[in-house]
């Protein structure tokens, strides 16, 4: 098996055509998706409070969305084994955006966290099943490369989702919102005829814990979740941190963090194939320490925008790195184990991460609960270089 420090070169890497039809409806359907999840991720928060739900109901619709999202994703690959792609992908683009078509008809905070539920459902079986495809469809001297493209289209539903459904709300109404978001996932049922039909997932293989110590993917998957810790901690907290009259360095802070992280994490693809994903890691990481601990300094305007910057970089190269190392260790038929254990880490670090800095935070405040966060990645960033 061709290990990280195996990789073929990149003259012959790119004899193997990377943008084909299949990867680019796979992409489209991928953005589509994320820019279905995206759109509501603060506006149904919003449409709670408006409905006098308050903080307690946008906090349980988060979480109701993310622990939904972590118990599915360890189903994902036995999925993927047994009826494929097709009917698997398609099953999650319906989960996730026909229910937001209930929201039209009631904001009952039952009905809302239900309605979250069953898209945290479907937005695990598309970020498992389609990073899994990613891997079967992309040459494997340019895996990477794919996964970085894939990262692109990823990241660009939050940089653009994000900001635009709060402005929409206040543009055309939380209902259009509603239309849209069901619209944007629904639609990438019309690409599922071009992918394959079945996964290269097999039975014995579908176990997510199954053999990950003595393959080499424990490693890689601690440090990519000391790395989301932090980036759940940023997201979560920054906005409380930051004076209340800053309101636009907030912004500007998270938009630098979310549309630096897709580019640095296409670079690290297309370099990690070059010189193996190894090798850049640590850095990576090291670069993310650095962003995360800038934030100690949290008076201060450029601490908080440099910061920002150089974390969401980190963070982006190391999404990249950590997945594809993984993907090199181990064989076609545990793709879908590997995809399902990178977003565990993805969304359990995220939100223990923004649990346990509340509770930190309380007792010493934001400049040392943000100095302990960084001590975190730096510990991961160590444990990078032996990964």
């Amino acid at each position: 098996m061709t290990t990280a420090c195996e990789i073929p070169t990149v003259q012959v890497a790119t004899a193997e055509r990377l943008l084909t039809s299949q990867f680019g409806r796979l992409l489209v359907m991928v953005f589509g998706s994320g820019l279905s999840m995206y759109l509501l991720t603060s506006v149904v928060p919003l449409y709670l409070a408006a409905n006098g739900s308050g903080g307690i109901g946008a906090g349980l619709s988060t979480g109701a969305m993310m622990l939904s999202a972590v118990g599915v994703e360890l189903l994902v690959p036995r999925m993927l084994a047994r009826w494929g792609y097709q009917v698997v992908l398609g099953l999650g683009l319906v989960l996730l955006g026909a229910p937001s078509l209930v929201l039209l008809t009631t904001a009952s905070l039952p009905a809302v966290l239900a309605v979250c539920v069953i898209r945290g459902a479907g937005l695990a079986i598309l970020v498992v099943g389609a990073v899994a495809l990613v891997a079967d469809v992309a040459p494997a001297a340019r895996r990477g490369e794919a996964l970085g493209i894939y990262g692109l289209a990823v990241g660009l539903p939050a940089v653009i989702g994000l900001p635009l459904g709060v402005y929409l709300t206040n543009l055309v109404g939380f209902g259009a919102l509603f239309v849209l978001a069901a619209v944007s996932s629904l639609a990438g049922l019309l690409t599922l005829g071009a992918m394959p039909k079945t996964a290269s997932s097999e039975e014995q293989h579908v176990n997510v814990l199954g053999g990950v110590r003595r393959s080499g993917l424990l490693m890689p998957t601690l440090v990519f979740a000391a790395v989301t810790v932090a980036a759940g901690i940023s997201v979560t907290f920054l906005p409380l941190a930051v004076a209340g009259d800053k309101h636009s360095l907030i912004a500007t802070a998270l938009l630098l963090q979310a549309a630096a992280a897709p580019g640095a994490r296409w670079l690290a693809g297309r370099y990690g194939d070059r010189v193996g994903p190894a090798k850049l890691l640590g850095p990576a990481v090291v670069l993310a320490a650095v962003g995360a601990g800038s934030l100690v300094l949290i008076g201060s305007s450029i601490a908080v925008i440099v910061g920002s910057t150089l974390f969401g970089i980190g963070f982006g190269a190391a999404q990249n790195l950590t997945l594809t190392l993984m993907y090199n260790r181990v064989s076609t038929s545990r793709y879908g184990q590997v995809s399902a254990l990178w977003n565990l880490a993805y969304d359990g670090g995220w939100g223990m991460g923004a649990i346990i800095f509340g509770l930190v935070v309380s007792g010493v405040g934001y400049p040392v609960a943000f100095g302990l966060t960084a001590l975190v990645v730096v510990v991961a960033a160590v444990r990078a270089s032996l990964a």
